[in-house]
């Protein structure tokens, strides 16, 4: 039954698999390539996985597949800047959980999240179904809790799926507790403490050979893992939602020459001026005004349209806070943006924010996050507005290739359309 019903879901979806190099002209569409103006009746060319031509006159090849996309939206494939997409499969079961790593003392600076990527979650299909077609898979818990990367949710192995990595290091500087720590205090000071001790190993590396040097509070592996981040070369992606620890992130930014992404931010707007004088860019949700804790109390759904207009770079991400949205609710970061916009933020910064913008943060804007000749072809094609709940995903292609396929929620659904066939009765 299993694949009757396999076969019948994939007359629907188009898959890549076994597809080879080919040529492909989307044709007649609204295209936004987020980098430049909006094309009206656009042609986005894509051949052996990249674009190699966008505009309004675009001679097509006869051998081109044509994508009629008359009265519908061309954009970049979404990027969802902040997910646990592979590394946790089902929260409640440890077995299934690959993001949190020990460390020592709340420090897990070496992990590499992405050695532990599962290329079968049944998570990457209904993401990418619904246009996302890149996500930074982060790792959490501790004070550091080890590096993240970029992956495109091509049908592949883990290898063929990372982008980039690392492309950031993790931490956090919300919950004392989660980092081995009594109070808040002391989580800053342990952090300060860390990035001194990075500095010194880094130029007592002999005596530290030798065990000649002062005793550290890390772990060669994490020391060594450290040295990029304080030498500005990996950005800093800090875990922080109220004001004050937002404001104490950047103190210590400024005291180590750091780089930092604040990651969360349900206060960041009482901060926008001093993120955006310091260019420190925020990665939030918009959906959530509810404050879940009392370091958001000062939550509030027009947050990311402030960081906007005071100039601080924003990338858009999930914000429920309770995981369901760096795993099977990916696909709805798109509902995020579009109530960022109903809250204040511009439609195209909105679009922005999960494609160029967090393309930039991480490293592979050269890449993908935008319709330019010579990125890879990560394109999807709407219905119409991408943010509204109406519109439906049309295309979508990663490196070219088209991806859609059916997910365990499509073939739920058309099963239990017709089972059970029938109930037998008992006097």
């Amino acid at each position: 039954m299993k694949n009757h019903l396999l076969c019948a879901l994939c007359a629907t979806f188009v898959t890549a698999a076994g597809a080879g190099a080919q040529t492909v002209a989307i044709t007649g569409g609204t295209v936004y390539p987020v980098s430049g103006a909006p094309i009206q009746n656009g042609t986005v060319l894509i051949r052996d996985g990249k674009i190699v031509a966008v505009g309004a006159d675009v001679a097509v090849p006869a051998n081109a597949q044509r994508v009629d996309a008359t009265g519908k939206i061309v954009t970049p494939g979404l990027i969802d800047a902040a997910t646990q997409l592979g590394l946790v499969e089902i929260g409640g079961e440890p077995t299934t959980r690959d993001a949190n790593a020990r460390g020592t003392d709340g420090v897990a600076a070496s992990f590499r999240s992405w050695d532990g990527l599962n290329s079968e979650s049944v998570f990457w299909t209904p993401a990418r179904n619904e246009g996302v077609t890149s996500v930074v898979v982060a790792p959490g818990g501790g004070l550091i809790a080890g590096q993240a990367s970029v992956v495109d949710l091509v049908n592949a192995t883990a290898a063929q799926m990372i982008r980039r990595a690392p492309v950031a290091m993790v931490a956090q500087i919300n919950n004392p507790r989660g980092a081995q720590t009594g109070a808040r205090g002391e989580l800053i000071g342990k952090l300060r403490t860390l990035l001194e001790d990075v500095k010194f190993y880094q130029a007592h590396r002999a005596d530290y050979d030798r065990s000649a040097a002062r005793s550290l509070t890390a772990t060669r592996a994490d020391l060594e893992a450290m040295i990029p981040v304080v030498e500005g070369r990996l950005p800093l992606a800090i875990d922080a939602d109220r004001v004050d620890d937002i404001q104490g992130a950047l103190r210590l930014a400024k005291e180590f020459n750091l780089k930092i992404i604040i990651v969360g931010g349900a206060e960041a707007w009482l901060a926008a001026n001093d993120l955006a004088a310091a260019h420190v860019p925020v990665i939030a949700g918009a959906m959530n005004n509810i404050p879940n804790s009392f370091q958001t109390l000062n939550q509030r759904q027009e947050n990311l349209g402030i960081l906007s207009k005071a100039g601080v770079s924003v990338a858009i991400i999930g914000n429920n806070g309770d995981g369901d949205e760096e795993l099977f609710n990916v696909r709805n970061v798109k509902y995020e943006a579009g109530n960022a916009v109903a809250y204040g933020m511009t439609h195209d910064a909105a679009l922005r924010a999960l494609t160029l913008t967090p393309a930039e943060l991480f490293g592979v804007a050269d890449h993908v996050g935008s319709l330019q000749v010579g990125r890879d072809a990560n394109v999807v094609v709407w219905s119409g507005d991408p943010f509204e709940f109406s519109t439906r995903v049309e295309h979508v292609y990663i490196h070219g290739q088209e991806v859609m396929s059916p997910s365990r929620q499509d073939m739920l659904t058309q099963r239990y359309k017709t089972l059970p066939p029938k109930y037998e009765t008992h006097p």
